[in-house]
């Protein structure tokens, strides 16, 4: 069929409108698009230093409440909730010396709203002395900073006639296997500290693991066990008070903290155990909540208030970068396996 050249350009003209039209649909579409994905991120909470916390933080302590590690954590997150304007929550969960504590915080979402108090039983003693646990020290948390430290106590039920280690260690060698002492469980700063007693003494005592040190404690003062190691923020209120006796500390030199007491040492030489807490969060947090919550940490640690807190029960705060306190982590672990083999110490 002839086309002549008017009806050609009318024809092409139409087709340009229609092309024409479906291209400004597309583009028009394309906008509305860009725009709805606009939105939706300006509404989005980012991942930012600077606007954490928008929300309640929970500082899980694999331990009962009223034991040192929860009054520690006690004590920094109410100097955190303080500077930081949000709420912290001690959220206590006890058992298995901690592991249930610890896989709670390993499966806890990264993002910064899930603190965990570590210790030196749940990322130093355990994995230095158990080949298997549920959790990775190392690549399940991030170590933020060691809060606190303190050389342990030597204690004894007050009815027990003894006023000293060297008392302790004449009346264990009288009685063979007839004394007991307690701890917060198999692999404890407790646990180690009677076990390297034994050996480094020449004596048998035995070893009833409990779930907390607030347990252990409660069962000497009723007589159920005969003497605990444990720490002076729990010890010391009682001792003061003439329901335990505290024998000794366990550092290798007088606590300028606990002045009045000798060190077990200047019985038993070579003798030295300390206990610890750190702070760690779950793998995988954003580096920048990382560094806000070293920050506050250190800035609550420093507080006077804070440090007189722990002072008066005999813990001397200890704030550090994550690399400090990871570098201190792997140290003690090896130390304590090495303690642990010397004993005979076996948790599996």
């Amino acid at each position: 069929m002839k086309m002549d050249r008017s009806s050609f350009r009318t024809r092409t003209a139409r087709s340009g409108i229609q092309e024409n039209h479906s291209e400004g649909r597309a583009f028009s579409r394309v906008c509305q698009i860009t725009f709805a994905f606009a939105l939706a991120a300006a509404a989005a909470p980012a991942v930012s230093a600077d606007i954490y916390p928008n929300k309640p933080i929970r500082f899980l302590v694999p331990s009962p409440a009223g034991g040192s590690p929860d009054i520690l954590a006690r004590i920094v997150a109410g100097k955190l909730a303080d500077q930081m304007k949000q709420q912290v929550v001690v959220d206590n969960r006890s058992g298995a010396s901690g592991v249930i504590g610890m896989e709670i915080g390993k499966n806890a979402a990264p993002d910064g709203y899930t603190l965990l108090l570590v210790t030196s039983t749940t990322v130093a003693s355990l994995p230095a002395l158990k080949k298997v646990l549920p959790y990775d020290a190392d690549r399940d948390f991030i170590a933020i900073s060691r809060i606190a430290w303190v050389a342990n106590v030597v204690t004894v039920n007050a009815k027990l006639g003894v006023n000293s280690v060297a008392d302790l260690v004449k009346l264990a060698k009288d009685k063979p296997g007839q004394l007991n002492y307690g701890s917060a469980g198999n692999g404890s700063p407790a646990h180690l500290a009677g076990a390297m007693l034994n050996v480094l003494a020449n004596i048998n005592t035995l070893h009833v693991p409990y779930k907390g040190a607030a347990p252990a404690l409660t069962d000497m003062l009723a007589g159920q066990i005969q003497f605990l190691i444990t720490s002076p923020l729990v010890a010391m209120p009682h001792g003061r008070a003439g329901r335990i006796k505290v024998l000794a500390a366990t550092g290798a030199r007088r606590d300028p903290l606990l002045p009045e007491l000798p060190v077990v040492a200047d019985t038993v030489p070579g003798y030295e155990i300390v206990q610890w807490w750190g702070i760690a969060v779950p793998a995988g947090t954003p580096q920048a909540i990382v560094k806000r919550l070293q920050k506050e940490i250190v800035a609550a640690l420093t507080a006077r208030d804070a440090r007189e807190a722990m002072s008066r029960n005999g813990a001397t705060p200890n704030p550090e970068t994550p690399a400090e306190f990871l570098a201190f982590i792997k140290a003690e672990r090896s130390r304590i396996a090495n303690v642990g083999k010397r004993a005979g110490i076996s948790l599996d």
